[in-house]
Order: C-alpha cells, then sequence, then structure tokens
C-alpha cells in the first residue's frame, strides 16, 4: 500500500475548532476594546471643544461663546473671523467623530455667556456605552442616568 500525505478530517476538524474557540474569545474584547477608544476619543473631543470656546470668548469678546460647531471650525483662516475661527477640525465640526454625535446647545446671552456641548454615542453599546457633555465651566461630565446631560451629572474623572 502506498501511504498518503495530508490531514485527515478529522484533524482539520480539531484546528478549525480551535480556531473558532479563540475568536469567540477574542471578538468581545475587540469590541470593548473599540468602544473604550471611541469613548475616549468623545471625552478629548469635548476637551478640545471647550478649549476652542475659550479661546473663541477671549478672541470675540463681543460676541461670546460660539452658537455652532461651524463657527469653531473653518477652512479659509487667513484671517479667521467670527463665522469661521479655525479652532477645530472639520471632522468635529461635522458633528459626528469616532461613533458619537457632538451637538452645541444653549447658547445663551448677549454676549453668550453660556454653553453646553453633549456627546452622544451613535449606536448605544456598538459605538460607545456612556454620554458625555460640559458645560461654560469646562467641566467634562458623565449623566447619572446614562442619558443625555441634564442635572446631577458627575465630573468625569
Amino acid at each position: 500500500m502506498r501511504k498518503q500525505k495530508g490531514f485527515s478530517l478529522i484533524e482539520l476538524l480539531i484546528v478549525v475548532a480551535i480556531i473558532l474557540i479563540i475568536a469567540a474569545i477574542a471578538i468581545p474584547n475587540l469590541l470593548r476594546a473599540r468602544i473604550a477608544a471611541n469613548e475616549s476619543s468623545a471625552v478629548a473631543s469635548v476637551r478640545t471643544l471647550n478649549t476652542a470656546e475659550i479661546s473663541y470668548n477671549s478672541a470675540y469678546p463681543t460676541i461670546g461663546f460660539a452658537s455652532t460647531l461651524a463657527n469653531l471650525a473653518g477652512t479659509a483662516c487667513a484671517p479667521p473671523t467670527s463665522a469661521g475661527a479655525c479652532l477645530i477640525d472639520t471632522q468635529l465640526s461635522s458633528g459626528t467623530k469616532s461613533g458619537y454625535t457632538f451637538v452645541m446647545s444653549n447658547v445663551s446671552g448677549n454676549p453668550a455667556s453660556t454653553y453646553q456641548v453633549n456627546a452622544t454615542p451613535l449606536a448605544q453599546n456598538q459605538t460607545g456605552v456612556r454620554y458625555f457633555c460640559s458645560y461654560a465651566d469646562a467641566v467634562v461630565r458623565v449623566p447619572t442616568s446614562n442619558t443625555a446631560c441634564g442635572t446631577g451629572d458627575i465630573p468625569l474623572q
């Protein structure tokens, strides 16, 4: 008899089963890592928006804080204006970045003395789990009810 070379069907099935077990362990960890990265990016973006608002308020004291993300951004920055201050990038000014939606709201006063930044996950439990917000005091907060920001928010530590 001639001996055949190669793997038997049983050996191949065992290898495939081992690969599937490893994948079943690794994929949830990968998703959790991606959510954590998106949340870290959202916090950094909220901090960037706070810094941009403070810079905008200093540069345009008669206007106060910017009322929209577009006012903080801009493409023609020679020179920057109150309609396009070129303080944030165009990705963040679009309102969507790293699985989160960013909204500037509650800008009030003349000149504007208050604002609120909200960061909301695009797909809850897929792109992010937590919501983030900040007010004119520039402290990043996490709501206690894990929904949109409001009263009783906890400062992020």
